[in-house]
């Protein structure tokens, strides 16, 4: 389940309480969530707002149910202007070629038994991403640090396991969910935050293990080794593989599947047998079930020599042009590479500070300028206060940037982190 990458992402955090608000719930014929809200945000923000109605899974989503000026909201413009791009969904793009190589396999091999989602709606309710799929009350990503909420009990998907639930109550036993996932998270080449997952769950009867002579455990487990090797094998060709025990709340037994790729060991996906609470709350008490999730970004820069993760979104013909549907695996030929500039900054930290708050003004200010955001120094004082500097690298990948803009992009960085954050700088 893809729910098994998300675990590879979370970070410790202070946990974070939600204030209940107003807001009226509704569900659309396909049984995922809209939200309405009479609150609308008043947010600063340099970023335009490209669209403030889309469409997607058959549910209309508007600007104000995304970003609204209430306590427990903590989406950011930049992020609503991503709902809707759907990047998997382009046959031309890494993504899309990546997608459809995937459905190629399972198609060929299971007889088009696989039913596949990838329009389904970002908007989830906290029961669907957390609760469904076992997710501890107390678990740090349920925190507001790591979390996009929309409201108290609303939430931009962490994970697509956030649709497994309902797919298995509605009787779906073989399916693929593909979608843009949301989190919170640091800012260099290999994070964003929004990316895209790839969840497979397969169900068996006890008419399917009873003559293997193995318990259903056992033959769910073996089932799901053979399967991926097969995926690693139709993606990366004839490399050495091996499989390493994991965790999972929502899997057991659980495993990771590395391959051994460009002189490395690259971790491909987390997997596992389904824990049986899942499958019971979906109606299926006498069934087992493997899972998987990988995240397709991940694979995707392996497999084009992708270095910077912000390329997924480049518009940039020069980047564009250079992937075709069905080619998988073209390498990304670099068309530039623009100067780094560097700009330091220190402040005095206080309780309530963390890093993806801090990378959340960053990318609020600079957008996708923004290249990385790297703590280089920190110490304490004789009096206990500690200070952190951070180096920002800006970067566009496209142009030269002007130390006019850089300075203005860091002018206002260091505003809105001394207002928003309540830190002394330094």
């Amino acid at each position: 389940m893809a729910a098994l990458t998300f675990a590879h992402h979370i970070r410790l955090s202070k946990p974070s309480f939600f204030l209940h608000s107003t807001k009226t719930i509704s569900k659309s014929k396909n049984g995922f969530v809209s939200v309405s809200s009479p609150f609308i945000r008043r947010h600063k923000s340099t970023q335009t707002i490209a669209s403030s109605l889309l469409q997607l899974g058959g549910v209309q989503i508007s600007k104000q149910d995304v970003v609204k000026d209430e306590p427990t909201n903590n989406v950011p413009d930049l992020i609503f202007t991503k709902l809707g791009l759907q990047l998997h969904r382009r046959d031309d793009h890494p993504l899309g070629i990546l997608k459809n190589a995937i459905y190629e396999y399972f198609d060929s091999n299971y007889n088009n038994q696989f039913h596949k989602f990838d329009d389904l709606c970002p908007i989830v309710t906290t029961k669907q991403n957390f609760d469904d799929v076992l997710v501890p009350a107390d678990h740090v990503s349920r925190s507001y640090n790591d979390t996009y909420y929309i409201d108290a009990e609303t939430v931009l998907r962490c994970h697509t396991s956030a649709h497994q639930a309902d797919l298995l109550r509605k009787g779906y036993t073989n399916f693929l969910v593909t979608g843009d996932v949301y989190r919170r998270d640091s800012i260099d080449s290999t994070h964003y935050p929004v990316f895209h997952q790839m969840e497979g769950v397969r169900v068996f009867s006890p008419n399917d293990w009873n003559d293997s002579g193995m318990d259903g455990t056992s033959y769910a487990a073996n089932d799901l080794k053979a399967c991926l090797e097969g995926l690693a094998r139709h993606l990366f060709g004839a490399v050495e593989m091996r499989w390493v025990d994991s965790y999972f709340p929502f899997t057991n037994p659980s495993f990771e599947l590395e391959i051994y790729f460009q002189e490395k060991w690259l971790e491909v996906l987390g997997c596992g047998v389904m824990e049986q609470e899942i499958l019971k709350r979906g109606g299926k008490t006498d069934n087992v079930a493997w899972a998987f999730g990988l995240g397709l970004e991940r694979l995707a820069m392996v497999l084009f020599d992708i270095p910077d993760i912000r390329l997924f979104w480049s518009t940039d013909k020069r980047f564009t042009s250079q992937f075709t549907k069905g080619q998988l695996g073209i390498k990304f030929k670099p068309f530039s590479k623009y100067p780094p500039c560097y700009k330091d900054m220190s402040f005095w930290i206080n309780d309530s500070f963390t890093e993806n708050n801090l990378c959340e003004i960053v990318r609020g200010v600079a957008g996708d300028l923004a290249e990385e955001v790297q703590l280089i120094d920190n110490f304490t004082n004789k009096k206990g206060m500690t200070s952190h500097c951070y180096r920002i690298t800006y970067r566009s990948m496209e142009r030269s940037l002007t130390d006019e803009e850089i300075n203005e992009l860091q002018g206002n960085v260091r505003d809105q982190v001394q207002s928003q954050m309540n830190v002394e700088l330094r």
